[in-house]
């Protein structure tokens, strides 16, 4: 027998030397008969060796036992311009194994190794035998122009009964992927595939596209480096490289930056189980060590290798998204200069209709003694001309002016260029008269204080009359000090801004870690992208997604100049005591318009980090902003015929709060929980009930211990007793409406309980929005007020665009709701110049939508800015 050895070492020793080396032989002869003298002192047997030539493509069909070792020799040819695929296929055809069949598979610079029955694991520990296996050897690159490379398969096994087998190794058809090519081909758990891909000459990233007609079983589709060992089994695919699992669709972008060899190794595997892609979990074993059948698991798949976009198509994608909303501020700017060109010629006009014949002539340019002539300033595009004497009669002297303003406590009145200050305080006069300013600065030496307003007793019953009145006006609602509401209002926008900071600076560390973890482990089912049209762009795997935020925050700072512009011109018309911005018109505060502006620009930079990675932990990224953006259009709404009852910042931000706390807990825990749903629509349903008694009675309620017995009065009295039909009528009607509104979707979530409990909650508060937005625009038409052509073109545009954004959003590119191989089957390609997809249209559309709600809010009751505000109903 030792004969026998030695001549076997010699033998190998002898034919192989030229392709292992002398080491090489010398180790492998010693590996040999160290197996050996195990299997003979294991059993005190002798062990035979067989060795036969292995041939492609021939059916081998052997016997083993633990008293013989086969070894098959194969060579081929490998060249440096030309990769040829090997694959080796093993059957076992005996029955009942009480020992499994070891293959070696010995290779140059690689050894792979596997067991038939092949003994995959599910969850839980569950076992599934395969009895037919396929594995591809991995093909190291080689240097040489052509090289004959030799490897072994050695066969053994430790069962003392023969064991049939079958052997076939066969070279693999089609192992280079061409570009835009398609391949067909059949995969298993036993028998996985890959293939290899080559970078083509100026090619600098590729998207790799698997699909398949069949949803199940689960697959997994990775991208590896060429190098050996190919990790291509369920329990080791996620070992190296970029992964994922899929069910219809996957698709990978690939770069070439990320492979030094300029190739990589596509891998498809067929999970032993479909609970990863969203499928049904099998019946737990009864006992541990139990075998199942898993079936018949094959998987006929499809794979394409498609060329990305360039990089001029990423600069004509940044130039598009810049182009539109830049559009924005030209058409904003051209609309301005007109209104303006228009505001003066009416000014021009109505001086002189309001001044005397001599002050006519000397506005329209006639120059004679004792005038001063003005050249073209900020306050007409022509000459004017005023009189010095005319002035002088008829208003005090500038120096009285600037000491009435000391004493009053505001800021002295600051002398300007002689032709400049005339002309400016002259229009001051004629506009509204030195005894009307006088009175209205004795008026403001009212309290200063919102509380010390309210506190007074002889004011708490005023209010009470006041506020519950059948037919209120905008003058009952707007008695407390402008200064003092302003400053409140003013609240709502160092608030959001202050939340904004807090808020923002761990959600873009979170994200970026988020970006590094999915980069560093290469896992793909972190995040949820649309992967048909995710392009890279440095560490960013979607940098589509993310610039198309891009229109939310230049158009939310567009809206902010636009406020600032009107908040300037309100003031120095105030400054200048016009009759028409103290008196007239809905009382104009502009703190809840700066703060819709930033909310707007956070909204765009949140949705820009929840798309860095998006998944259903930070879901709540992208929607914490819409959440307040509906709040405070609401509470806009609201404010502007109820500005001295409209809720403090303190106490709207306090109820989003609770709605972004809820929004979480659902996300978390509302998934098919019953007693969360019926906690959240008891919730609902209370604060919708305690929302239309405050907003019914104007506030002028106590929810004390006894609220009970007035609600059993009320409903005696008003409906038992006599019926009697609600004294607020409008208000009513909304409130019912409301509450019909709420009721049903309250009922609706908790029959339904919908998965996507942060949309959810979305959809109720712009639900709520729409019907008070409604309501608003038809009692503004009943009171007999109409709608100027600007906010009517608003109104028309942004109904247009609204309609076409929600199209795209209910395309549902991907959902978290589901497990991420289900989210892939709703991928699309992009549809605009092959780098946005509907997501990104959804983008665009809903920042210029919000944008033209915003307008709509700010100018829909400029028709008023005449009015008195005694004439103006509150509804």
């Amino acid at each position: 027998m030792l004969r026998d050895k030695m001549l076997l070492g010699s033998h190998w020793k002898s034919r192989y030397k030229n392709t292992f080396g002398p080491d090489a032989g010398v180790l492998l002869w010693l590996c040999v008969v160290a197996l050996l003298a195990c299997g003979n002192g294991a059993r005190g047997e002798t062990k035979y060796v067989i060795q036969k030539e292995g041939e492609f493509d021939v059916i081998y069909n052997d016997t083993v036992t633990s008293e013989n070792l086969t070894i098959y020799t194969f060579n081929h040819t490998v060249s440096r311009t030309k990769t040829e695929g090997v694959r080796v296929s093993v059957d076992v055809l005996s029955q009942n194994l009480k020992s499994p069949i070891l293959f070696v598979v010995r290779q140059k610079q690689a050894v792979l190794s596997f067991q038939v029955p092949l003994i995959l694991r599910g969850l839980y520990q569950r076992k599934y035998p395969y009895n037919h296996l396929g594995r591809t050897l991995c093909q190291p690159p080689t240097r040489a122009a052509s090289e004959t490379q030799f490897f072994f398969i050695d066969v053994s096994t430790l069962s003392s009964q023969g064991t049939n087998y079958q052997l076939r190794v066969s070279r693999v058809e089609s192992f280079i992927l061409q570009t835009e090519t398609k391949f067909s081909f059949t995969a298993s758990p036993s028998q996985p595939q890959y293939f290899k891909y080559v970078f083509p000459e100026g090619v600098d990233t590729v998207i790799v596209k698997v699909s398949s007609d069949m949803n199940f079983p689960c697959s997994v589709m990775s991208i590896q480096d060429i190098q050996c060992p190919v990790y291509d089994l369920d329990n080791n695919v996620a070992f190296i490289g970029m992964y994922q699992t899929m069910t219809k669709k996957g698709a990978i972008t690939v770069q070439r930056k990320d492979f030094p060899s300029n190739s990589f190794y596509v891998v498809v595997v067929v999970k032993t189980e479909d609970e990863a892609c969203g499928g049904p979990l099998r019946f737990y074993p009864l006992r541990p060590d139990e075998l199942i059948d898993a079936g018949n698991r094959s998987k006929t798949l499809d794979v394409v290798v498609s060329l990305a976009i360039k990089s001029e198509v990423y600069v004509l994608g940044m130039l598009l998204c810049l182009g539109i909303f830049l559009s924005f501020y030209l058409v904003t700017l051209l609309v301005a200069c007109v209104a303006n060109k228009r505001a003066r010629r009416r000014e021009l006009f109505e001086n002189i209709d309001d001044t005397s014949p001599a002050e006519t002539a000397s506005l329209l340019g006639k120059n004679g003694d004792g005038k001063v002539t003005a050249s073209p300033n900020e306050y007409g595009s022509l000459d004017s001309t005023v009189s010095s004497e005319a002035v002088t009669e008829s208003a005090p002297s500038l120096d009285s002016a600037a000491s009435a303003d000391n004493y009053m406590g505001r800021e002295p009145f600051k002398r300007r260029p002689i032709l400049t200050q005339l002309h400016h305080t002259t229009i001051c006069i004629e506009r509204t008269g030195w005894k009307s300013a006088g009175r209205s600065r004795q008026e403001s030496l009212s309290s200063i204080e919102e509380d010390d307003y309210d506190t007074l007793d002889d004011i708490n019953s005023d209010k009470n009359i006041v506020r519950t009145k059948k037919y209120l006006c905008v003058s009952d609602l707007s008695r407390k000090d402008k200064r003092v509401l302003s400053k409140k209002y003013q609240i709502y926008f160092w608030n959001i801004a202050t939340i904004a900071v807090f808020y923002a600076l761990p959600v873009i560390q979170l994200v970026i870690t988020y970006q590094t973890v999915v980069n560093v482990t290469g896992n793909q089912d972190i995040c949820y992208y649309n992967f048909m049209c995710a392009h890279p762009l440095g560490a960013l795997s979607a940098f589509n997604n993310i610039l198309s935020n891009l229109g939310y925050v230049m158009l939310g700072l567009l809206f902010l100049l636009i406020v600032l512009k009107r908040d300037i011109v309100h003031n120095r018309a105030l400054a200048c005591n016009e009759v028409n911005a103290l008196e007239c018109g809905i009382p104009k505060h502009f703190g809840l318009f700066y703060a819709m502006g930033t909310a707007l620009m956070m909204e765009g930079l949140l949705s820009a980090c929840y798309h860095v990675c998006p998944n259903y932990t930070n879901f709540q990224f992208d929607t914490s902003f819409m959440y307040m953006i509906a709040g405070l259009c609401m509470l806009k709404l609201y404010q502007k015929r109820h500005p001295d009852i409209n809720a403090s910042a303190y106490t709207a931000y306090a109820c989003l709060a609770a709605v972004i706390f809820f929004s979480v807990l659902g996300v978390v825990f509302g998934r098919g929980n019953t007693v969360f749903w019926i906690v959240f629509s008891i919730i609902h349903i209370l604060a919708t009930l305690l929302l239309s008694t405050q907003l019914y009675y104007m506030g002028r309620w106590r929810l004390d211990s006894g609220i009970v017995r007035r609600m059993v009065y009320v409903v005696y009295t008003d409906c038992i007793r006599q019926c009697t039909g609600p004294t607020y009528i409008d208000r009513m009607v909304l409130l019912v409406m409301g509450n019909i509104v709420n009721w049903s979707l309250a009922a609706y979530g908790l029959i339904e309980r919908p998965n996507d409990f942060a949309s959810y909650l979305l959809a109720i508060a712009i639900c709520n929005l729409l019907l008070y937005f409604a309501f608003y625009i038809i009692m503004k038409l009943r009171s007999g007020e109409r709608i100027q052509c600007l906010a009517l073109v608003c109104i028309l545009f942004t109904a247009v665009v609204w309609g076409f954004a929600l199209y795209f959003f209910f395309q549902g590119l991907s959902t978290w709701q589901k497990t991420p191989a289900e989210s892939r089957e709703h991928n699309r390609d992009c549809i605009l110049l092959s780098f946005f997809d509907d997501h990104d249209i959804w983008h665009f559309l809903s920042s210029i939508a919000m944008f033209g709600s915003f307008l709509v809010l700010l100018t829909m009751d400029d028709d008023l800015d005449t009015v008195q505000r005694d004439k103006i109903y509150v509804f």
